[in-house]
C-alpha cells in the first residue's frame, strides 16, 4: 500500500506560518506607529500648556542660562505645589498691598492664635498678606481650619506647607517680593517638650534657620520680625523683667530654642545684614486661642464640670502670669512691623550695619492662677471644682511680669486690656463656637 501524500499539507502549513509572520510585523508597525503617535501628541500638549502658563526665555544672551535654570525650577515647584498661573495668581492677589506705602508680608502659622490675628489686622488696614501653615497636630487642627476658612472671607490665602521646606520658600520669593516677613510658625508650649523634644529643634531652630536662609538670598532682602518668648527669662528673678537682663537660664527646651533664635538672629543680621526684630510674647489670651493654655482647658473643663488642677510652687507660693490679650499683642506685631528698618544685604552679601532688636509684649499686671479661676467662676456662672496640686518639674516657670516701657518708647505700645475684659470676650466667643449656653 503506498504511504499517503503530504505535501500539500506541508505546502498549506508553510503559507500559513507565513500569513501569521506578516501579520505580526503588520501588527506591529501599526503599534509604533500609534505609540509616536499619542507620545507626539503628549509632547504638544505639555508644550501648549507651559507656553500659555508661563512666559518665554529671555533672548538675552548672558542670562540665558540662569532663566533656563529659573524656569524650570519655577515649572517644576509650581506643579509640586499645585502651581500653574492660576495659584500664582493668587499668591499675589493675597499678597498685594491696597493702600499707599502698604506692606507685603509673608505670615508664617497664619492658622495659629497670634499669626490669624495678625494676618486680619494687617489685611483690614490695607496691607498685602500671604499665610504659610504646615497645620500640624499638636493641638485640634480643625481650629486651624476654622481660622483659616475666616482669613480666606478676608481675602486672605494661606498656603498649606512647612518652613522647614526652603523649595517652598523659595517659589513663594520667586513670585512675590515681600517687604517684610512676620514669623511666627513654632512649636509652642512648655510640657509638650518632655514628649516630643525634638519637635522644638526641628520647628524653633532648623525652621527659622531655613526662613533666615530663604531672605538672606532674596533680592530685595525683607525685614523680619519673629516671635521670641518670655520663657527665655527662666530662673530669672528680678522683676518686672527687662529686655537687659540675663537670659542665660532658660528651665525649659521650648525657652532655650527660643533663646536660641535669639542668638541665631543676632549672626544673621551680624553676617548678612537681615533687620530683625524679636518679640518676647508673655501669655497670649482671647478669642480664638489656643486648647493647650491654661484659660482655654479650665473653661473647657468647667463648663463640662470636670476637676481643674490650679498649680502653687514647691514651697506653696502662688503661681502668677502676666496675661496679655490678644489685641494688645497684635498692635505690638504691627508696631515692630511698622518701625522695623530695611535690610541692609542684597543677594546674601551684607552692605551696611542693620537693625537688630527684641521687645518685651506684656500686660504688665501679673494675675494669679487663683485669681483667673475665679473670673471665669463668674464668668460661667459655675464653681470650679479645684485640685491644688504643687507645679511638677516640667519646665514652667512660677511667675512671669513684663517691662514694656522700650516698646513704649519705640511704637507706642501700651497694653489697654485688663484680664477681667479679655477673659469676657474669651468667654462669648467660646460659647458661640463650640455652641454652648452661658452667661456672660
Amino acid at each position: 500500500m503506498a504511504p499517503p501524500d503530504t505535501s500539500k499539507t506541508t505546502k498549506l502549513e508553510r503559507y500559513n506560518s507565513y500569513i501569521r509572520r506578516v501579520n505580526s510585523t503588520k501588527l506591529i508597525a501599526a503599534s509604533s506607529k500609534l505609540l509616536f503617535r499619542v507620545t507626539l501628541l503628549v509632547a504638544l500638549l505639555l508644550i501648549f500648556f507651559f507656553t500659555i502658563n508661563y512666559p518665554p526665555l529671555s533672548s538675552d544672551n548672558n542670562t540665558s542660562h540662569s532663566n533656563i535654570h529659573t524656569t524650570t525650577h519655577n515649572l517644576l515647584s509650581s506643579a509640586f505645589y499645585g502651581g500653574g498661573a492660576s495659584w500664582e495668581k493668587q499668591v499675589r492677589h493675597s499678597s498685594t498691598p491696597h493702600r499707599p506705602n502698604g506692606l507685603s508680608v509673608l505670615v508664617t502659622g497664619a492658622a495659629g492664635f497670634v499669626g490669624s490675628h495678625c494676618s486680619l489686622a494687617l489685611k483690614k488696614r490695607g496691607d498685602g498678606v500671604l499665610g504659610l501653615d504646615n497645620f500640624n497636630s499638636y493641638y485640634d487642627p480643625s481650629l486651624k481650619r476654622a481660622r483659616q476658612d475666616l482669613l480666606s472671607k478676608h481675602q486672605i490665602l494661606i498656603v498649606e506647607g512647612d518652613i522647614n521646606d526652603d523649595e517652598l520658600l523659595k517659589k513663594l520669593f520667586d513670585i512675590v517680593p515681600f517687604t517684610h516677613i512676620l514669623h511666627l510658625a513654632a512649636q509652642a508650649g512648655v510640657r509638650y517638650a518632655m514628649q516630643n523634644p525634638l519637635s522644638y529643634v526641628n520647628s524653633n531652630v532648623a525652621g527659622f534657620v531655613n526662613v533666615l536662609e530663604v531672605a538672606k538670598a532674596a533680592d530685595p532682602q525683607p525685614a523680619i520680625v519673629w516671635a521670641s518668648s518670655s520663657s527665655v527669662y527662666g530662673l530669672n528673678t528680678k522683676v518686672p523683667f527687662s529686655e537687659e537682663h540675663k537670659t542665660d537660664q532658660p528651665a525649659s527646651l521650648y525657652a532655650a530654642t527660643k533663646k536660641a533664635g535669639e542668638a541665631i538672629a543676632h549672626t544673621y543680621n551680624h553676617i548678612y545684614g537681615l533687620s530683625l526684630t524679636g518679640l518676647r510674647f508673655f501669655t497670649v489670651y482671647g478669642p480664638w486661642g489656643r486648647p493647650d493654655m491654661a484659660y482655654f482647658f479650665f473653661t473647657k473643663d468647667m463648663v463640662q464640670g470636670k476637676p481643674i488642677n490650679v498649680y502653687v510652687t514647691q514651697d506653696d507660693k502662688e503661681v502668677a502670669r502676666d496675661f496679655t490679650y490678644i489685641d494688645d499683642i497684635v498692635k505690638g506685631c504691627v508696631g515692630a512691623l511698622d518701625t522695623a528698618e530695611k535690610s541692609t544685604g542684597s543677594g546674601g552679601k551684607k552692605r551696611g550695619p542693620a537693625q537688630l532688636r527684641v521687645y518685651n509684649l506684656g500686660n504688665t499686671s501679673p494675675v494669679s492662677v487663683r485669681k483667673l479661676v475665679a473670673i471665669l467662676e463668674n464668668l460661667l456662672n459655675v464653681k470650679a471644682k479645684k485640685n491644688v496640686v504643687k507645679m511638677p518639674r516640667n519646665g514652667d516657670v512660677p511667675f512671669t511680669h513684663a517691662n514694656v516701657s522700650l516698646a513704649l518708647r519705640d511704637f507706642g505700645y501700651k497694653p489697654t486690656t485688663d484680664l477681667s475684659s479679655g477673659l469676657r470676650k474669651f468667654v462669648k466667643w467660646y460659647a458661640s463656637y463650640y455652641g454652648i449656653q452661658s452667661r456672660v
